[in-house]
């Protein structure tokens, strides 16, 4: 069994260390077969970093990785991460299987950063396994798996597909032969992320004539402060991206016929298709991003409050006018952003002195105008 936990740096509490910034954490693996202690591990991790604002990444750029050596059986296991430093932690439980391989067995997929794959039945496997088997569309173009198949055959035919949750349709298939590694058989195959859309999917590996199907969880989401667990929540994203029209196409689709609809408006929809990245998407992303981190207010996320919308939909405006700006906590302050492109000024007026701006309502009206003429049809 091979565990994997990741954890972002701002997770963990860092303290100065002569010119370095260092911190501490626990990682602590119960494994038990019914009512007896097979494996008990216990690991102290530490993370040096040489300046502050590598404490503060959001990213889980920690990674620990424990292999576990289990017979097969049914086991229960309790995982916790605690940070030496804080009072701070995590535990969760659950039930895992460990299988017998036989004569034409395939292991578990592992999605994985990187893999040397093994030539040896006694030896360790050699992989960076990614522990969420999380990939971020727009940036990562691949999700790297590693398998091996069992046996003594000479080849090792094996078929991979990834569905969407809930669907009967394959997004994705192919079928590759593992290579001979001494006394089995290894290999890596790749997963191509433009061809999945976004959401909660299943990777399914068979060996070719065999009725078992071995699985794994992938999630392709749009970052890490945008998660999208399904097709319509991705279209509820895209509502200053497209038409209205366009995404109720989407949306009011079959759900088998949803990856060549999501496949046909990556390739209408990407700016300069030289290039392997949707920019479009790309930028409009970077604008959601960033409309979250500036206009957050009390109960919603930035990109759906008033300036959010507008930053997301046109984006930063070329003047912004704040006429009462000697007090900040006067109830009805004003903005004026100006869109001279579009000939547009949308005013803003923050009624409650608490920072909660609302378009007026001929800014709204004038707003959705604009909108509605400027989205691709």
């Amino acid at each position: 069994m091979v565990l994997t936990v990741s954890l972002a740096n701002r997770a963990l509490k860092f303290a100065r260390e002569g010119d370095q910034y260092r911190a501490s954490y626990n990682v602590g693996l119960e494994v038990k077969r019914g009512a007896d202690v097979v494996r008990d591990v216990n690991s102290k991790e530490s993370v040096r970093v040489l300046a502050f604002r590598e404490t503060q990444r959001s990213d889980e750029s920690v990674l620990f990785r424990q292999i576990v050596t289990l017979a097969p059986g049914m086991y229960d296991i309790r995982l916790v991460v605690r940070d030496d430093s804080a009072s701070r932690g995590s535990a969760i439980e659950a039930t895992v299987g460990v299988p017998r391989f036989v004569d034409g067995s395939v292991s578990s997929p592992v999605p994985i950063y990187e893999a040397a794959p093994r030539e040896s039945l006694d030896s360790l496997p050699r992989f960076v396994a990614t522990p969420r088997a999380t990939v971020v569309f727009g940036r990562d173009t691949i999700l790297p798996v590693y398998v091996e198949g069992y046996g003594s055959a000479g080849a090792f035919p094996l078929r991979m597909s990834v569905r969407a949750e809930g669907a009967t349709g394959t997004l994705w298939s192919d079928s590759i032969s593992l290579p001979r590694r001494g006394n089995l058989f290894a290999g890596v195959f790749n997963v191509p992320i433009a061809r999945l859309g976004v959401g909660v999917m299943t990777i399914g590996i068979s060996h070719l004539g065999s009725a078992d199907t071995l699985r794994a969880p992938l999630f392709v989401a749009f970052g890490e402060d945008l998660p999208v667990a399904t097709f319509n929540e991705m279209l509820d994203y895209l509502r200053y991206f497209v038409s209205m029209s366009r995404l109720n196409a989407m949306r009011n689709a079959a759900p088998d016929a949803r990856a060549a609809l999501w496949a046909a408006f990556l390739r209408e929809t990407d700016p300069v298709p030289q290039t392997p990245q949707n920019e479009g998407l790309r930028d409009y992303f970077a604008r959601i991003a960033q409309a979250n981190a500036r206009f957050r207010e009390e109960g919603a996320a930035g990109w759906l409050t008033d300036r959010g919308r507008a930053f997301v939909a046109l984006g930063p405006p070329d003047q912004i006018i704040e006429p009462n700006l000697a007090d900040l906590n006067q109830r009805g302050r004003s903005q004026v952003w100006e869109y001279r492109q579009h000939r547009l000024q949308i005013v803003f007026i923050d009624q409650t002195g608490f920072g909660r701006w609302r378009m007026t309502m001929s800014s709204e009206t004038e707003f959705e105008s604009v909108v509605r003429r400027v989205l691709p049809q």
